[in-house]
């Protein structure tokens, strides 16, 4: 199975210091529907692993959240393709849980959920804890330059990440090179 980890906020929609709390905030990055698309239609399992501490905070309910992922859902389906996975972590920071990145709870459960080996599973997100987590059960790191990557590259990032300018970056290559 080749299977693909993005985290949402940064990676394939635009992310917001003051939360996407509504379906209309939730807009996607150029490419990233196309790019979700392609690689499911090229045979790629693609999963979501997302911080979703705004429903913790009271800044959206539940129900926004999934109209939130129904879009994503719509419009990579628009596209030919799917997002096979969605996992949330629907926790604060102070909830002490285990799906929070960037502990990996909910990177193991994406491995549960497809039964899958997650070592060199390329893991696509913005921030150090995105990769933070998928580090802990040996996925490859993989950080792209929007959202908060450009201030996440500021920082020392683990030794092996891979830096790309975005997702259909990612995508190109990963579709070039499978």
């Amino acid at each position: 199975m080749k299977l693909l980890i993005l985290d949402r906020d940064g990676v394939i929609n635009q992310d917001s210091d003051d939360y996407i709390k509504s379906v209309a905030e939730w807009l996607p990055l150029p490419g990233a529907v196309e790019a979700i698309a392609a690689l499911s239609k090229a045979g790629w399992t693609i999963a979501v692993a997302t911080n979703q501490s705004g429903l913790a905070r009271g800044y959206f309910d539940l129900a926004t959240l999934e109209a939130m992922h129904v879009e994503l859902q719509r419009l990579v389906g628009e596209h030919g393709g799917r997002v096979d996975a969605i996992h949330y972590c629907p926790h604060g920071p102070d909830d002490d849980c285990t799906c929070r990145k960037p502990l990996p709870g909910m990177i193991e459960a994406i491995g549960r959920q497809f039964d899958a080996d997650l070592r060199g599973v390329w893991l696509v997100g913005d921030s150090l804890r995105d990769l933070e987590a998928g580090l802990a059960v040996g996925c490859q790191p993989v950080l792209v330059k929007t959202g908060k990557g450009e201030r996440s590259l500021a920082k020392p990032l683990p030794a092996g990440t891979l830096v790309f300018d975005d997702l259909a970056a990612v995508a190109r290559h990963l579709l070039q090179n499978s």
